[in-house]
């Protein structure tokens, strides 16, 4: 069982990428449950403190790892610092580089046309050895959702909250062993918008290079005020929470 750290009533795992990575190939190899991956950042965990339900669907993934800087800088500031930050996009991409040489098949779908067939391919061309079962950007109701072939691990990108809400509500219904939430990480691989350098990330400064190039985000990242008011309001107005497990 991985360790999960309590923030904002979120339990995040306490996981470094290697750490991850490797409890996800392992569990493939072994009759496990089906479960599914989250991954949290500021406005998810500001629309979670509004939304019980929500809280619950995040709440109730296998692993929740803090997609983030500020997520990260929350876990140090309340004295339950977390290991590191590991977005939907840089997970996607190592396993796919992971189990591209294993007997292990991946799926896509959400982003908007044609974006999780073009990522598809772009994935396939840097790890030839991928094993792609399906890529599709259409919404899958309940009625279609059966013909999402059997697959090891999907990656949906539907954006937050609805990618986590309809993994919740649709897990039991999917021939699938791991369901990924990777949000907006099938734009950035198909090429669709330009990353941030290296070291604007690894300065925790993505989010602002997003909003030079990406101007409309702007109301969204308004949602980072409240995210650090909430996060001064546990540090000295809320009580000790235990660590979810």
């Amino acid at each position: 069982m991985l360790e999960k750290i309590n923030l904002l009533e979120i339990g995040f795992s306490n996981v470094t990428p290697e750490e991850v990575l490797e409890y996800i190939v392992k569990s493939l190899k072994k009759s496990s449950k089906k479960y599914y991956v989250v991954t949290p950042n500021p406005e998810i965990l500001v629309i979670a403190s509004n939304d019980e339900f929500y809280t619950k669907v995040l709440n109730s993934a296998k692993i929740a790892l803090a997609d983030g800087a500020g997520v990260v800088w929350a876990s140090k500031f309340l004295g339950k610092p977390l290991k590191h930050r590991i977005t939907g996009v840089d997970l996607l991409e190592k396993l796919c580089e992971g189990v591209a040489e294993k007997p292990i098949t991946v799926g896509f779908l959400g982003g908007g046309p044609k974006i999780a067939e073009t990522t598809a391919e772009c994935l396939k061309g840097k790890y030839p050895g991928l094993k792609v079962t399906f890529a599709s950007s259409e919404f899958h109701n309940h009625e279609s959702i059966t013909k999402i072939p059997a697959t090891d691990i999907l990656f949906v990108a539907f954006g937050s909250p609805k990618q986590e809400i309809w993994i919740y509500e649709n897990l039991n219904r999917l021939s699938v062993k791991v369901v990924i939430g990777v949000g907006g990480a099938f734009d950035f691989i198909s090429g669709k918008v330009k990353r941030a350098p290296l070291w604007v990330r690894s300065l925790g400064f993505e989010w602002l290079f997003r909003l030079i190039i990406q101007p409309w985000r702007i109301k969204r990242q308004i949602s980072l005020v409240t995210f650090i008011l909430l996060v001064f309001k546990e540090r000295f107005f809320t009580k000790s929470i235990k660590p979810r497990k």
